[in-house]
Protein backbone atom coordinates (compact mmCIF):
# COMPACT_ATOMS: atom_id res chain seq x y z
CA UNK A 1 0.00 0.00 0.00
CA UNK A 2 1.50 3.21 -1.22
CA UNK A 3 0.58 6.41 0.96
CA UNK A 4 1.11 10.22 -0.19
CA UNK A 5 0.51 12.66 2.43
CA UNK A 6 1.30 16.42 2.65
CA UNK A 7 1.52 18.30 6.11
CA UNK A 8 2.84 21.92 7.46
CA UNK A 9 6.27 20.80 9.01
CA UNK A 10 6.99 22.80 11.89
CA UNK A 11 10.90 22.07 10.84
CA UNK A 12 10.59 23.42 7.53
CA UNK A 13 7.89 26.04 8.22
CA UNK A 14 6.58 24.72 4.69
CA UNK A 15 4.41 22.02 3.44
CA UNK A 16 5.97 19.01 2.28
CA UNK A 17 5.33 15.39 0.63
CA UNK A 18 5.80 12.75 2.29
CA UNK A 19 5.92 9.14 0.26
CA UNK A 20 5.30 6.17 2.42
CA UNK A 21 5.25 2.22 2.08
CA UNK A 22 2.93 0.33 4.30
CA UNK A 23 2.92 -3.55 3.56
CA UNK A 24 -0.11 -4.67 2.13
CA UNK A 25 -1.52 -8.61 2.20
CA UNK A 26 0.11 -10.45 -0.68
CA UNK A 27 -1.01 -13.97 -2.40
CA UNK A 28 2.00 -14.96 -1.01
CA UNK A 29 1.61 -14.12 2.59
CA UNK A 30 -0.31 -17.99 3.47
CA UNK A 31 2.08 -20.25 2.00
CA UNK A 32 4.89 -18.12 3.44
CA UNK A 33 2.95 -18.11 7.21
CA UNK A 34 3.18 -14.37 7.12
CA UNK A 35 0.77 -13.15 9.39
CA UNK A 36 -2.32 -11.23 8.80
CA UNK A 37 -1.24 -7.35 7.67
CA UNK A 38 -4.75 -6.37 8.76
CA UNK A 39 -5.38 -7.23 12.22
CA UNK A 40 -6.12 -3.94 14.45
CA UNK A 41 -3.01 -3.18 16.46
CA UNK A 42 -1.01 -4.73 14.51
CA UNK A 43 2.30 -2.83 13.45
CA UNK A 44 5.38 -2.79 11.61
CA UNK A 45 9.03 -2.26 11.53
CA UNK A 46 9.81 0.38 9.63
CA UNK A 47 12.94 1.81 6.92
CA UNK A 48 13.52 5.45 6.69
CA UNK A 49 14.88 6.08 3.07
CA UNK A 50 16.78 9.00 2.01
CA UNK A 51 16.44 10.31 -1.76
CA UNK A 52 19.81 11.45 -3.16
CA UNK A 53 20.57 14.92 -5.20
CA UNK A 54 18.14 16.34 -7.52
CA UNK A 55 15.62 14.14 -6.27
CA UNK A 56 12.32 13.76 -4.07
CA UNK A 57 9.75 11.53 -2.50
CA UNK A 58 8.65 9.72 -5.19
CA UNK A 59 12.07 8.42 -6.40
CA UNK A 60 12.65 5.30 -4.85
CA UNK A 61 8.85 4.63 -6.35
CA UNK A 62 9.52 5.41 -9.76
CA UNK A 63 12.94 4.03 -10.11
CA UNK A 64 13.25 0.85 -7.51
CA UNK A 65 11.41 -2.15 -6.90
CA UNK A 66 10.43 -1.26 -3.09
CA UNK A 67 7.31 -1.42 -2.53
CA UNK A 68 7.42 -5.26 -3.55
CA UNK A 69 10.74 -5.54 -1.50
CA UNK A 70 8.51 -3.85 1.61
CA UNK A 71 5.39 -5.91 0.58
CA UNK A 72 7.51 -9.19 0.91
CA UNK A 73 9.12 -8.37 4.03
CA UNK A 74 6.58 -6.67 5.98
CA UNK A 75 8.19 -3.20 6.55
CA UNK A 76 7.08 -0.20 6.31
CA UNK A 77 9.57 2.49 4.25
CA UNK A 78 9.33 6.32 5.23
CA UNK A 79 10.22 8.42 1.94
CA UNK A 80 10.38 11.81 2.73
CA UNK A 81 11.66 14.97 -0.11
CA UNK A 82 14.57 16.62 1.04
CA UNK A 83 15.40 18.26 -2.37
CA UNK A 84 19.41 19.01 -2.78
CA UNK A 85 19.13 19.93 0.85
CA UNK A 86 22.30 17.57 1.89
CA UNK A 87 19.55 17.34 4.91
CA UNK A 88 21.26 20.07 6.67
CA UNK A 89 19.48 22.71 8.83
CA UNK A 90 19.32 26.12 7.25
CA UNK A 91 21.33 29.18 8.92
CA UNK A 92 19.24 31.03 11.16
CA UNK A 93 19.80 34.10 8.80
CA UNK A 94 17.50 32.63 6.06
CA UNK A 95 14.50 34.28 5.45
CA UNK A 96 11.51 34.51 5.79
CA UNK A 97 12.30 31.15 7.99
CA UNK A 98 15.25 28.92 7.73
CA UNK A 99 14.25 25.43 6.51
CA UNK A 100 15.91 22.99 9.08
CA UNK A 101 15.92 19.61 7.15
CA UNK A 102 18.41 17.52 9.80
CA UNK A 103 15.56 18.78 12.27
CA UNK A 104 13.17 17.35 9.75
CA UNK A 105 14.33 14.00 9.30
CA UNK A 106 15.56 13.49 12.50
CA UNK A 107 13.31 14.80 14.77
CA UNK A 108 9.52 15.64 13.34
CA UNK A 109 9.26 13.35 10.56
CA UNK A 110 9.38 10.05 13.30
CA UNK A 111 7.42 11.63 15.37
CA UNK A 112 4.92 12.47 12.44
CA UNK A 113 4.81 8.81 11.35
CA UNK A 114 4.93 6.73 14.48
CA UNK A 115 1.75 8.75 15.89
CA UNK A 116 -0.16 8.52 12.66
CA UNK A 117 0.89 5.25 11.55
CA UNK A 118 1.22 1.84 12.48
CA UNK A 119 4.99 1.89 13.50
CA UNK A 120 6.87 0.70 16.04
CA UNK A 121 9.29 2.88 17.89
CA UNK A 122 11.57 0.21 19.23
CA UNK A 123 14.97 0.36 18.52
CA UNK A 124 15.04 -3.08 17.20
CA UNK A 125 12.71 -2.44 14.84
CA UNK A 126 13.93 0.87 13.21
CA UNK A 127 16.14 1.02 10.46
CA UNK A 128 17.57 4.06 8.24
CA UNK A 129 19.24 3.77 5.06
CA UNK A 130 19.89 6.67 1.84
CA UNK A 131 22.13 6.26 -1.38
CA UNK A 132 24.26 9.10 -2.36
CA UNK A 133 23.58 12.39 -0.77
CA UNK A 134 20.76 10.27 1.28
CA UNK A 135 23.70 8.43 2.25
CA UNK A 136 25.19 11.03 4.23
CA UNK A 137 21.81 11.44 6.01
CA UNK A 138 21.51 7.59 6.55
CA UNK A 139 25.14 7.68 8.46
CA UNK A 140 24.43 10.83 10.11
CA UNK A 141 21.11 9.85 11.47
CA UNK A 142 22.65 6.46 12.51
CA UNK A 143 25.46 7.88 14.53
CA UNK A 144 23.55 10.56 15.92
CA UNK A 145 20.61 8.11 16.83
CA UNK A 146 22.26 5.14 17.69
CA UNK A 147 20.02 4.41 20.79
CA UNK A 148 16.99 4.36 18.13
CA UNK A 149 18.10 2.74 15.37
CA UNK A 150 18.99 -0.97 14.88
CA UNK A 151 21.13 -0.95 11.53
CA UNK A 152 22.13 2.05 8.55
CA UNK A 153 22.22 1.07 4.67
CA UNK A 154 25.02 3.61 3.18
CA UNK A 155 24.32 3.28 -0.48
CA UNK A 156 27.04 4.78 -2.63
CA UNK A 157 28.79 7.48 -0.07
CA UNK A 158 28.95 7.87 3.36
CA UNK A 159 30.14 10.35 6.26
CA UNK A 160 31.38 12.62 3.65
CA UNK A 161 30.07 16.46 2.42
CA UNK A 162 29.07 17.74 -0.48
CA UNK A 163 32.02 20.60 -0.77
CA UNK A 164 34.35 17.72 -1.10
CA UNK A 165 32.22 15.83 -3.24
CA UNK A 166 31.87 18.28 -6.06
CA UNK A 167 35.60 19.23 -5.99
CA UNK A 168 35.88 15.70 -6.98
CA UNK A 169 33.94 15.69 -9.80
CA UNK A 170 35.06 18.81 -11.13
CA UNK A 171 38.90 17.76 -11.26
CA UNK A 172 38.03 14.47 -12.42
CA UNK A 173 35.50 14.60 -14.86
CA UNK A 174 34.38 17.76 -15.53
CA UNK A 175 30.59 18.56 -16.49
CA UNK A 176 30.83 15.37 -18.62
CA UNK A 177 27.81 14.36 -15.85
CA UNK A 178 29.79 10.90 -15.87
CA UNK A 179 30.51 9.03 -12.63
CA UNK A 180 32.43 6.06 -13.67
CA UNK A 181 35.86 7.26 -13.11
CA UNK A 182 38.84 7.00 -10.87
CA UNK A 183 39.73 9.72 -8.11
CA UNK A 184 43.43 10.49 -7.90
CA UNK A 185 43.62 9.78 -4.22
CA UNK A 186 47.26 11.16 -3.80
CA UNK A 187 46.31 14.97 -5.68
CA UNK A 188 43.34 15.56 -3.83
CA UNK A 189 44.89 14.79 -0.20
CA UNK A 190 47.26 17.13 -1.68
CA UNK A 191 45.33 19.80 -1.88
CA UNK A 192 43.87 19.14 1.91
CA UNK A 193 40.55 17.30 0.78
CA UNK A 194 39.47 14.52 3.01
CA UNK A 195 37.30 11.77 1.94
CA UNK A 196 36.00 11.17 5.57
CA UNK A 197 37.41 13.53 8.25
CA UNK A 198 38.19 12.32 11.51
CA UNK A 199 38.03 15.62 12.85
CA UNK A 200 34.20 16.54 11.60
CA UNK A 201 32.13 16.28 14.28
CA UNK A 202 30.20 13.75 12.69
CA UNK A 203 33.52 10.82 13.12
CA UNK A 204 34.04 12.42 16.47
CA UNK A 205 30.91 11.62 17.74
CA UNK A 206 31.14 8.14 16.09
CA UNK A 207 34.27 7.60 17.91
CA UNK A 208 33.04 9.14 21.51
CA UNK A 209 29.90 7.08 21.44
CA UNK A 210 32.19 4.04 21.01
CA UNK A 211 33.96 5.02 23.63
CA UNK A 212 30.91 5.65 26.01
CA UNK A 213 29.80 2.18 25.25
CA UNK A 214 26.74 3.65 23.54
CA UNK A 215 24.60 1.55 21.35
CA UNK A 216 25.91 1.19 17.98
CA UNK A 217 24.34 0.43 14.67
CA UNK A 218 25.68 -1.58 12.16
CA UNK A 219 26.46 -0.34 9.11
CA UNK A 220 25.84 -1.99 5.50
CA UNK A 221 28.10 0.36 3.41
CA UNK A 222 27.93 -0.38 -0.21
CA UNK A 223 29.06 0.52 -3.36
CA UNK A 224 29.34 -0.19 -7.03
CA UNK A 225 32.83 -0.77 -8.23
CA UNK A 226 32.85 1.71 -11.15
CA UNK A 227 31.59 4.38 -8.74
CA UNK A 228 33.76 7.75 -8.54
CA UNK A 229 32.07 8.16 -5.17
CA UNK A 230 33.48 4.57 -3.62
CA UNK A 231 36.50 6.60 -2.39
CA UNK A 232 34.35 8.02 0.02
CA UNK A 233 32.34 5.05 1.14
CA UNK A 234 36.03 3.59 1.71
CA UNK A 235 37.29 6.43 3.97
CA UNK A 236 34.00 5.93 5.86
CA UNK A 237 34.10 2.20 6.12
CA UNK A 238 38.05 2.79 7.53
CA UNK A 239 37.07 5.05 9.88
CA UNK A 240 33.92 3.28 11.58
CA UNK A 241 35.74 -0.11 11.50
CA UNK A 242 38.00 1.62 13.49
CA UNK A 243 36.05 3.10 15.74
CA UNK A 244 34.78 0.05 16.70
CA UNK A 245 31.18 -0.14 14.52
CA UNK A 246 30.22 -3.84 13.31
CA UNK A 247 30.44 -2.69 9.32
CA UNK A 248 29.92 -4.94 5.84
CA UNK A 249 30.94 -3.36 3.15
CA UNK A 250 29.65 -4.56 0.09
CA UNK A 251 31.21 -3.52 -3.21
CA UNK A 252 30.10 -4.68 -6.76
CA UNK A 253 32.38 -4.50 -10.11
CA UNK A 254 30.58 -2.99 -13.03
CA UNK A 255 28.07 -0.91 -11.55
CA UNK A 256 28.35 2.73 -11.18
CA UNK A 257 26.63 5.67 -9.12
CA UNK A 258 23.02 3.96 -10.73
CA UNK A 259 19.80 2.56 -9.74
CA UNK A 260 20.12 -0.29 -11.28
CA UNK A 261 22.97 -1.05 -8.23
CA UNK A 262 20.57 0.45 -5.66
CA UNK A 263 17.81 -1.30 -6.02
CA UNK A 264 20.14 -4.35 -5.69
CA UNK A 265 21.64 -2.83 -2.69
CA UNK A 266 17.80 -2.38 -1.12
CA UNK A 267 16.83 -6.11 -2.54
CA UNK A 268 19.78 -7.56 -0.54
CA UNK A 269 19.54 -5.46 2.93
CA UNK A 270 15.82 -6.52 3.52
CA UNK A 271 16.80 -10.19 2.24
CA UNK A 272 19.93 -11.03 3.98
CA UNK A 273 21.75 -8.58 5.26
CA UNK A 274 19.09 -6.07 8.07
CA UNK A 275 18.08 -8.45 11.01
CA UNK A 276 14.26 -7.53 10.49
CA UNK A 277 11.37 -10.14 11.65
CA UNK A 278 10.27 -10.31 7.57
CA UNK A 279 6.60 -10.22 9.09
CA UNK A 280 3.95 -8.29 10.84
CA UNK A 281 4.08 -7.56 14.56
CA UNK A 282 1.37 -8.71 16.14
CA UNK A 283 -0.23 -7.16 19.24
CA UNK A 284 0.59 -9.02 22.72
CA UNK A 285 -2.82 -10.65 23.56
Amino acid sequence: MVVRFNYLSQALMQQTNVTMILPSWTLFDAPKGKADSYVPGAKFQVLYLFHGGTGDDSDYLNFSNIVRYADEHKIAVVMPAGYNSSYINQPDNVLPWPARYWDYIFKELPRVCVSMFPISTKREDTFVGGLSMGSMAATKWAIYGGERCQAALVMSGGGMDTASIMSVVAQSSGDSGYTDFSVNEQKMAAQGIRFADPDDELFVTAKKNAKEGKPLPKFFITCGGNDFIRVFAHASRDLLTEYGYDVLYDEVPGYAHEWDFWDLSLRKALEEWFPIRHDVILPEM
